[in-house]
């Protein structure tokens, strides 16, 4: 085929996040951002990096998502890379949760549509928002393939044991409660990266893949398939995240109710909004807890300690899901830059083969590089993640084949 770029489409409930990349060599011919949809100050950010020119911005009321996209394709026109030109190969939308159903990227048509629809019960913040930019830009280009890809995608390779809770199946089924993990797209380039980075291809290696930001999960991918991750029905099971409680007994919502009084809107908005690290010492913002620990705070120093003691536990588990573990890669926002978190995380794991050298840990860099010391038995890496690339590649390549 001819046409060669993909436009990426991450939209939220109040922004559209975008890239345009040429697929022949992977390049990033624009990216931008609009943020703050249906309100007065609504505002979008625009850079023009095939051009090499700087960024622009618009601050003006943007109405809704619509009228959005359209602001999106009025900027990438000024570049000479409009939604009607003819090298736009696809639009490619970062779809949160596909349930069981969609294991890979798919071309969208009413069927999808309908099924992304019925899954907003499991994912009520996200998928509404992925739906509403999927139709908006089919609206503006209906003859361009629109490619949905999955969020849970990766970690449909779960066997039951991993996906499954242990409670009564009939009703489990008739609810779709199961574990569907998230962030796939980052797991799986991550892990391929990481894969990549010792010289093998992913059938070769098992990878423990460490995607840290405000939000965080795990995963145990065992030679390029996902066996088991940190998130289930939803995004809060797991790590110790910025603002969500991960891991906790589930009694603790009856007591809250029975107890405290609490609703249970009351308890979700706790444990998804007001737990985490910012739950426990007031800040979100790792380098902000790192800042007060050096001046002598205990409630950050318990905090930080708390998000290691969880994450120490998964990269535990996760070594014995795998048997074998070639590489553990910290990824995304905290892994990429925080330097402690990846020390302490890994701190008296030297039996296990995993081990930082200090000297490599502290050097920043950009892209994918070894922190472990020289000749260890566990390749120890940081991979910066790239989910627009990821979804760029599989948007590309599946209608490559479809044509």
């Amino acid at each position: 085929m001819s046409a060669t770029r993909v436009l990426v489409l991450n939209s939220g409930s109040s922004s559209v996040k975008y890239q345009l990349l040429d697929m022949r060599d992977s390049s990033r011919l624009a990216s931008g951002l609009v943020e703050r949809i249906g309100e007065r100050s609504s505002r979008l950010k625009h850079t023009p990096l095939a051009t090499g020119g700087g960024s622009r911005e618009r601050s003006e009321p943007i109405a809704d998502h619509e009228a959005a996209l359209k602001a999106v394709a009025d900027e990438l026109a000024k570049d000479g890379l409009g939604l009607d030109s003819p090298e736009l190969a696809a639009i490619g939308h970062r779809v949160v949760h596909g349930g069981k159903h969609f294991t890979r990227p798919t071309v969208i048509d009413a069927a999808v549509l309908a099924e992304i629809e019925r899954l907003i019960p499991v994912a009520p913040l996200h998928n509404p928002a992925n739906l509403t930019g999927i139709r908006t830009a089919t609206a503006l280009r209906p003859d361009l393939p629109q490619v949905a890809v999955f969020d849970t995608a990766f970690h449909t390779t779960m066997p039951e044991a991993a996906a499954r809770y242990a409670i009564d199946v009939e009703t489990a089924d008739a609810h779709r409660v199961r574990r569907y993990g998230f962030h796939g797209t980052s797991h799986a380039y991550v892990s391929r990266a990481t894969a990549k980075l010792l010289g093998k291809a992913p059938e070769e290696v098992n990878v423990i893949v460490l995607h840290l930001g405000n939000g965080a999960s795990a995963s145990a991918v065992e030679k390029g398939r996902c066996v088991d991750t940190s998130m289930g029905l939803t995004p809060l099971e797991g790590l110790v995240m910025g603002t969500r409680s991960g891991d906790v007994d589930p009694a603790v919502i009856f007591h809250l109710a029975r107890v405290g009084g609490m609703s249970i809107d009351e308890i979700d908005a706790l444990l998804n909004k007001r737990s985490g690290l910012v739950g426990l010492c007031g800040d979100n913002d790792m380098r902000e807890i790192r800042r007060r620990i050096d001046e002598g705070d205990e409630q950050a120093k318990l905090a930080f300690d708390i998000y290691i003691h969880r994450l120490k536990k998964y990269i535990g588990a996760y070594y014995a899901v795998l048997g074998r573990v070639d590489a553990v890669a910290f990824t995304a926002g905290v892994g990429e830059n925080a330097a402690p978190v990846r020390a302490a995380a890994l701190a008296g794991l030297d039996s296990l083969g995993l081990a930082v050298d200090g000297e490599r840990n502290a050097v920043r860099g950009d892209g994918p590089r070894l922190i472990s010391p020289a000749g260890a038995r566990v390749a120890v890496a940081v991979v910066p993640t790239d989910e627009e690339l990821e979804i760029a590649t599989q948007t590309y390549a599946l209608v490559k084949t479809t044509n």
